[in-house]
Order: C-alpha cells, then structure tokens, then sequence
C-alpha cells in the first residue's frame, strides 16, 4: 500500500498514458497483483493503491477523509483471512556454518572431467548435485 503516483492509469480499463506507468501496471500485472481501491484518493486521481496477490485477502476498504494538512485521502482497510505460518519439514543447509575451504578442498578432490564425461546436462546435474550435498 502506498502513494504510487501514477495518475495517468485508468485501474477499470488497465490502461496508462505515459509510459512510466504502463511499465507500473505490467508489473502490477507480471507479479499478478490486484488493485482495490476503487475511488480517488487525491484531487480527483487514484494514486494511493492497496495492492494484494489474493482476490478476497483484502475488504472493507474505506476512504476516512485527509489527516491533518495532507491532500491524499486515509485508507482504511480490512486484512479479511489470518496469515497462517507454513510450517514445512523440508530440510535446508545452513551455509552461516559451512566451513568453505574445506568445502572447496573436497569438491575440487572430484575429478570432474571424468565424472561429468559423456554424460548429458541432467546426469551431469544430478552427479554434480550428489557430490554437492555430500560435501
């Protein structure tokens, strides 16, 4: 959420007229996120955008009015699902403590010419990947 400045961008048709914010909105549309400010929020332009990647993630937007001396309109906004905390088992290396000399030492031991010779690049990877993980 912020002020994007890009008054130019018509959010109903995805359209821009400068260049600067057609390259915005493909990005906006790249990253596949959705706008939901529906209504002006300064002078008549759109240029505070609440920007989500899930339809439904976000409701109750509201404009409350200026704070203080700003010209730009608060949003207030609801964040409508609990952020749930993926709890994976996935194994993953910690590099904070890998020793990289003896980690350079024991994959240049490889003789790679012979153990990559022939082979196509998903053996080659695999082999590599092996030698990798066991070092």
């Amino acid at each position: 959420m912020g002020d994007f400045n890009h008054p130019d961008i018509c959010w109903r048709d995805n359209a821009a007229g400068h260049k600067q914010s057609r390259k915005f909105l493909e990005c906006v549309d790249d990253n596949f996120l959705l706008q939901v400010i529906e209504e002006p929020t300064r002078r008549g332009a759109m240029l505070d955008l609440l920007l989500t990647n899930k339809e439904g993630l976000v409701g109750d937007v509201k404009l409350k009015g200026s704070l203080g001396c700003s010209d730009h309109e608060m949003v207030e906004f609801r964040i409508l699902r609990a952020a749930r905390r993926a709890c994976s088992k996935l194994t993953t290396l910690d590099f904070r403590r890998a020793d990289f000399g003896l980690f350079r030492d024991l994959l240049g031991r490889i003789p790679w010419d012979r153990a990559l010779e022939g082979r196509g690049a998903q053996d080659s990877w695999l082999i590599f990947k092996g030698h990798l993980l066991q070092a």
